[in-house]
């Protein structure tokens, strides 16, 4: 099946207003090919000012993370209100950031999840591994724990109201990626489960990213990975050149 391919920048603790809107032009002013998606995540106080720059371009605004109410007393939160106030229509949830700093749990972020849902967001869950569980063989436990407990009682009535990144933690912001069989593989296991999850006619349609260390001289191949669907960026994703350069991917 087809899939539109997502290319999402993450571009976490970051740029200020200034640097974000030159970095955000520079990414709207070089239209995608129409086969893919741009979205751009910037922290919080830059999600104004990217949305304006963005606002008529085909690039897409996200955020870093979602909280499941519209508003309250909820410090330091953003809601999907506040999100879709400023153009976004994605926000990222359950980054292994999110879960290893910040100790967020499986049932706060499905929490998240479904909030985000509620409210019209699209959630790019995340689930990833770490090098200590890949190396004890327990990744497809792991990943499975990761994904049934984000999305219980989550029901989807299309597959394009969900996206799934998979980041293996031991490979974000290392410089080393798994390999293009591997990542295909975890791929082709996650889809599974989805069809498990959901059903076959959804999980088809569901994108999965790869995130970890993606960068212009592996994208190519990553992306030729039939059940890959697009990346999620970080550290590349920084500089116009190289998010373009990936965007671009062949």
């Amino acid at each position: 099946m087809s899939r539109t391919s997502l290319l999402a920048g993450n571009w976490k603790m970051h740029t200020t207003t200034s640097e974000a809107r030159q970095l955000a032009a520079a990414i709207a002013n070089q239209p995608a090919p129409s086969n893919r998606e741009v979205l751009l995540a910037p922290p919080m106080t830059a999600l104004a000012v990217v949305g304006e720059t963005v606002k008529n371009s085909n690039v897409l605004l996200g955020s870093q993370n979602i909280c499941w109410e519209e508003q309250g007393a909820f410090t330091g939160e953003i809601s999907p209100a506040m999100l879709k106030d400023v153009g976004g229509s994605m926000a990222i949830i359950g980054h292994s950031e999110r879960r290893a700093i910040f100790a967020e749990t499986d049932s706060l972020i499905n929490q998240r999840v479904q909030g985000a849902l509620k409210y019209g967001i699209i959630p790019i869950l995340c689930i990833g591994e770490t090098l200590e569980e890949r190396e004890a063989g327990t990744t497809m436990t792991i990943l499975e724990g990761q994904l049934r407990a984000g999305l219980v009682d989550t029901p989807l009535t299309s597959g394009a109201d969900l996206v799934i990144a998979y980041e293996p933690v031991w490979a974000i912001g290392t410089g080393k990626t798994a390999s293009t069989a591997q990542a295909q593989e975890v791929h082709l296991f996650i889809r599974g489960l989805l069809a498990d999850i959901y059903q076959k006619d959804i999980a088809d349609q569901i994108r999965i990213l790869y995130g970890g260390s993606v960068n212009p001289a592996n994208v190519d191949e990553l992306m030729a990975q039939e059940d890959i669907d697009g990346a999620l960026v970080g550290g590349a994703a920084l500089k116009a050149d190289s998010f373009l350069r990936i965007i671009n991917y062949q």
